[in-house]
């Protein structure tokens, strides 16, 4: 083997090695780059509990608030990213129609990282499923594998992004559940924009939480639960 070899080697292994220790454990390049410096924990599952009865027919009001905080452009073309689109349900034997919003359901079993040949689409620890734009070859496995149609993909280049929320064209994104807000301590923008509370936030992981102590006393469902993926997005009304 030449010089060249072993010193490449040497130094490939000396950089893993040093990468392994700088980060701490439950990170990912990804927290870091958001500015996160502690691990998040599986102690922790995020997610939501969306009541369809106040959900009112014709509210736009949570898909606008995420596309602001996102720098989406709210569907101007064909090719626009979507991260949450309010969907119209009917009960075709009894008339009765809900109106709820539909995102990244945040999977406990996502299928989107199953199929990802690179690793981009990856679960948090704390249960929130991301896209890593650095690694993501733009393959759209992902997208196929996604029962929600949940993901889009950047056609066209990006102008003026937010520095939390990095995309990329030719890349997938889909709803982060604000992880960057998250990470401070706030609630997605969504919830938070709701005129209804239609939306409730919190840590499923937590008896004593609000979403918890509300899913216990409530008849609440899961979009597709015949697929058994465990989504962290509930539904009450449907």
């Amino acid at each position: 083997m030449s010089d060249t070899n072993v010193q490449r080697r040497q130094f490939l292994k000396t950089s893993v090695g040093a990468a392994a220790v700088a980060i701490a454990p439950g990170m990912l390049l990804f927290d870091m780059a958001h500015g996160k410096t502690e691990a998040v924990s599986s102690k922790v599952r995020w997610g939501m509990l969306i009541d369809t009865a106040n959900c009112a027919d014709g509210c736009n009001d949570c898909v606008k608030a995420c596309n602001k905080e996102n720098g989406l452009s709210g569907g101007l073309s064909p090719t626009d990213s979507q991260w949450i689109r309010k969907v119209e349900l009917k009960d075709m034997r009894s008339g009765r129609e809900v109106s709820l919003p539909m995102m990244c359901q945040h999977c406990a079993e996502p299928p989107c990282v199953d199929v990802c040949p690179t690793g981009a689409s990856f679960k948090r620890a704390d249960g929130i499923v991301l896209v890593d734009k650095h690694t993501c070859i733009g393959c759209r496995y992902c997208m196929m594998a996604c029962p929600y149609k949940a993901r889009s993909f950047v056609h066209e280049p990006l102008h003026d992004q937010k520095p939390d929320v990095p995309r990329g064209k030719g890349t997938v994104e889909s709803c982060t559940m604000c992880v960057h807000r998250v990470d401070k301590g706030q609630q997605p923008a969504c919830a938070e924009a709701c005129p209804n509370k239609s939306i409730l936030f919190g840590n499923l992981n937590d008896p004593e939480s609000e979403i918890s102590r509300k899913i216990r006393t409530v008849a609440s469902t899961q979009v597709r639960a015949d697929l058994e993926l465990n989504t962290g997005i509930r539904y009450q009304g449907i």
